[in-house]
């Protein structure tokens, strides 16, 4: 399912307040949604409001000084536990802790025939450390051991809707 997407920089622009338009959108998503929202600046006093909601979410700059918030419905913890999958090596340095994503990509659409070699050519490019989050539309199997292969962490598990499989993965050395 795809993110609603919300663009407040045209009220933020002209001045205006642009929260109540925000929760109107939060209000209309569907069960498990993700709302992106893009904003002139990182809006950071809506991340506790929309934590107790009962959201997550991923902040990057997109240039211009303008940010993508991708905010996403949290999983209950009982039920994250039980779906989570995290590499043996992801147990040494917790993904909690683990720096905000530099790349993100989107392998939710049906034609995954490349994704293993891209992700492992993007991994092959950046620092050791940095972390990459992905969308699949099913959990990456053959792509698991590669990266247990290249010394990789990940963490990964599917969002509420059970459609939609995410992974963070951390580049190894």
């Amino acid at each position: 399912m795809q993110p609603f997407e919300l663009d407040v920089r045209p009220i933020l622009r002209e001045g205006g307040e642009p929260f109540p338009q925000i929760m109107q959108a939060v209000a209309g998503l569907q069960t498990g949604q993700a709302l992106k929202l893009l904003a002139t600046f990182r809006p950071v006093p809506l991340f506790q409001a929309m934590q107790k909601k009962g959201f997550s979410y991923e902040a990057r700059e997109i240039g211009g000084g303008d940010w993508e918030v991708i905010f996403s419905p949290v999983i209950p913890e009982e039920a994250a536990q039980k779906i989570q999958s995290v590499s043996l090596s992801a147990e040494t340095v917790a993904p909690e802790i683990w720096p905000d994503p530099m790349h993100y990509l989107d392998y939710s659409l049906p034609d995954q025939s490349i994704m293993t070699e891209e992700i492992l050519h993007l991994l092959d490019r950046v620092e050791e450390g940095a972390v990459i989050f992905a969308l699949f539309s099913a959990e990456p199997r053959f792509l698991l051991p590669e990266l247990e292969k290249g010394g990789h962490q990940w963490v990964g598990n599917f969002d509420a809707t059970g459609e939609t499989y995410r992974m963070m993965i951390r580049s190894g050395a």
